[in-house]
């Protein structure tokens, strides 16, 4: 299990962690602009679930064999760039046309499950943070890296959902049935994958 008094030092650290806008908040937002409150609150379940897969592997040791190879580091950085541009595309070309229906929940959190799980930064990240806290003479570090896990995801899911909402009903109530929410949408994925493209390995 984990210390109590770790845990308690952990869950501050962690939520502003998640307070500080990053790759998956802009996303949420992005999602929240182009089909709403419910699609932003997917796609942050989403992002959790993949926020809570990366902790996983961290504790099972696979994601220090990620941020150790190079290769595997490029290859989940150009799937992610190249899935954020699709979307940016997608998001376009649904722009172009009439009566095109907003993106649905589960494809929301399909995207955003994506988007976190291609995103190597996060395991980087994980890998960085999450230890700082493990003792292993407290238990098993996998479990503990489990609870970890739970708490980053909750609290992102809270933060980055509360994000995408605001932004879905701002959005919709400001320009209901315009093109305009579809263009700022795109941009904000294509700026995700730009972003994503040229940040460093370390």
């Amino acid at each position: 299990m984990v210390d109590p008094l770790m845990l308690l030092a952990f869950v501050p650290a962690a939520l502003a962690l998640n307070l500080t806008p990053g790759a998956d908040m802009m996303f949420c937002l992005g999602q929240g602009i182009k089909s709403g409150p419910r699609a932003a609150l997917a796609a942050s379940a989403g992002i959790s679930a993949g926020s809570f897969v990366h902790t996983t592997l961290a504790g099972l040791g696979l994601g220090a064999l990620v941020a150790t190879v190079p290769v595997a580091f490029e290859v989940i950085r150009w799937i992610g760039v190249g899935y954020l541009l699709w979307l940016a595309v997608q998001t376009l070309r649904h722009a172009r046309r009439a009566d095109v229906p907003a993106t649905t929940p589960r494809r929301a959190f399909r995207a955003g499950l994506l988007v976190n799980l291609t995103n190597p930064k996060v395991i980087l990240f994980v890998l960085a943070f999450v230890p700082q806290f493990v003792d292993p003479e407290a238990g098993p570090v996998l479990v503990q890296f489990l609870i970890f896990g739970v708490v980053m995801s909750l609290g992102g899911f809270v933060i980055n959902g509360a994000v995408g909402v605001f932004a879905g009903g701002a959005g919709r109530r400001m320009a209901q049935g315009s093109r305009l929410l579809d263009y700022i949408s795109a941009s904000v994925f294509a700026g995700l994958a730009v972003r994503l493209a040229i940040l460093e390995r370390a």
